[in-house]
């Protein structure tokens, strides 16, 4: 899959899933929504039940700020099949800088408008971007 079609899907992508490391090296990884911009991934820790909000991947992007982001397709017909993983840097954003990101995931989900994110926003620093795709030009 060639780097625009990568992006294309990325953008395009309704739900990712974040790959973080704990202190002992062991992976994290939980379901994310988020806003793509440029080279910037945005997810928000918003108001749907949470066991404690002293939540995991804050603490292991505190501690290593390197993740993954993978968003994919799985069809029956693996002809249909693709992913995209976009590597890079995490950091908090201070809240006087989170609104504008804040801002992209309410536009880009509808459960946001009613419930806008008020917890810590993340931005993802984009570094590399890959993806494979059964079909080298993917049409859907």
């Amino acid at each position: 899959m060639d780097a625009t079609a990568a992006r294309r899907r990325l953008a395009e992508a309704r739900v990712a899933r974040l790959a973080t490391v704990d202190l002992k090296g062991r992976p994290h990884v939980v379901p994310i929504t988020f806003a793509f911009d440029h080279d910037t991934i945005y997810f928000a820790v918003d108001q749907k039940p949470k066991r404690t909000t002293d939540l995991q991947r804050l603490r292991n992007i505190a501690a290593n700020p390197a993740v993954s982001v993978l968003v994919d397709r799985y069809d029956e017909d693996w002809n249909r099949l693709w992913w995209v993983r976009a590597d890079g840097t995490a950091k908090v954003l201070d809240q006087r800088d989170a609104p504008p990101a804040i801002d992209l995931l309410v536009d880009r989900y509808e459960q946001y408008r009613r419930a806008r994110p008020s917890g810590p926003v993340v931005a993802i620093s984009i570094e590399r971007i890959t993806g494979w795709s059964a079909v080298e030009n993917p049409g859907g």
